[in-house]
């Protein structure tokens, strides 16, 4: 399992990650640290403890946020779908009624033709 040194409030830690992992627990540490650097330029130096535990808030409340935004994205995606489904419906049931009048205007068409063949 590898160890990875990250940067956090200027001090090093290592964790361990899975195989192939590495780049991105470093690219998450880096997003922690600048959380901590925003509530250090806010709050100032309030404990590492506490920083980090508020950090975890803010980047918690972040994940929140997105994932509200992403379930109503999926409700309006699958409202879109079904919007959609309903158009193909209403769609096929137009391209049939105009194959059938097509139809019909044709066979009229043939009697008026075979009428003045007659006359």
């Amino acid at each position: 399992m590898p160890l990875v040194n990250v940067m956090v409030n200027q001090r090093a830690y290592t964790i361990a990650c899975d195989e192939g992992e590495e780049e991105h627990l470093k690219e998450l540490a880096v997003h922690v640290d600048s959380k901590v650097r925003e509530l250090l330029g806010s709050v100032g130096q309030v404990g590492d403890q506490r920083l980090m535990l508020m950090s975890a808030l803010l980047l918690a409340d972040e994940h929140h946020t997105v994932s509200t935004q992403l379930e109503a994205l999926k409700s309006e995606l699958a409202g879109v779908g079904f919007a959609r489904d309903e158009l193909d419906k209403r769609l096929a049931k137009s391209e049939s009624f105009a194959a059938d009048t097509l139809e019909s205007a044709a066979k009229r068409v043939e009697n008026v033709a075979a009428k003045l063949v007659r006359a």
